[in-house]
């Protein structure tokens, strides 16, 4: 199955609505018994820009930002997909659009790809998983070096470093992906499944996956509401587009 967020027009940023159809159609893929695995992608070259700061800005300071169990803003992150997941990264996979790459299996990137925390300049708080998710896959230090600097990761620093399991040439990401999720296809899927899910419980044997999920949900709740709200209402306004660093501190006039 091929998932497709399209909103090329914003860069692929997910809303409430996307969020919300995210959820059906991954319900749908784990539901559905004749699909073995799916590749999660964007449409227009990139893959997705994040949250909509545009929505986020008009929230209420005294909004409740609560969702059912599995889900997040980006829609189903807080969960572990039942089936195999091939995330195939073009253009930029920031922010929240990181969170949904990094909720994937594998990624295929294309070398002209630009991942990263972009979110950390306008404090809006990894909350889809991105905390949990980013250690396991390339360990604490470097980990830690992208969260807390919001810095860009290249496509060619991102393989170097496991983040991305497949280099690829510009515009076939879409494709190269098809082919790797297609791959998966053809072995016994029994043992496949059983195998995936017991590496997953080995990485998170020592703290269950739904406890460091609940960790970062309500670490990050009220930092929503404190910081969020100002910073996307500035990135609205026009700072900090095309992943320029800024500096926001609390004496900032937003």
């Amino acid at each position: 199955m091929t998932i497709g967020i399209n909103r090329p027009e914003k860069r692929n940023c997910v809303d409430t609505l996307t969020a919300q159809r995210l959820v059906r159609v991954i319900t749908q893929f784990e539901a559905d018994s004749s699909v073995k695995a799916g590749v999660l992608y964007g449409t227009g070259g990139n893959f997705c820009s994040g949250l909509d700061l545009n929505e986020v800005s008009n929230f209420m300071e005294d909004q409740e930002f609560n969702f059912q169990q599995g889900q997040g803003p980006m829609g189903p992150t807080r969960k572990m997909i039942k089936k195999p997941l091939v995330a195939a990264v073009s253009g930029y996979a920031v922010a929240g659009g990181f969170e949904l790459a990094l909720m994937c299996d594998l990624r295929v990137v294309e070398e002209t790809a630009v991942m990263g925390v972009f979110s950390r300049r306008f404090g809006i708080p990894l909350i889809d998983g991105g905390t949990v998710r980013l250690p396991a896959l390339i360990g604490l230090s470097r980990a830690l070096d992208l969260i807390l600097t919001g810095r860009s990761i290249k496509a060619k620093e991102a393989f170097e470093w496991g983040l991305a399991n497949r280099l690829v040439a510009c515009g076939t990401a879409l494709g190269q992906a098809l082919n790797l999720a297609t791959s998966l296809v053809k072995f016994p899927q029994a043992c496949l499944l059983a195998d995936r899910s017991s590496a997953y419980y080995s990485k998170f044997d020592c703290i269950s996956w739904e406890d460091a999920l609940n960790f970062e949900r309500r670490s990050s709740n009220q930092l929503v509401l404190k910081e969020s709200i100002k910073g996307a209402k500035k990135f609205v306004s026009g700072v900090g587009r095309h992943g320029k660093s800024i500096s926001i501190t609390e004496e900032d006039d937003f």
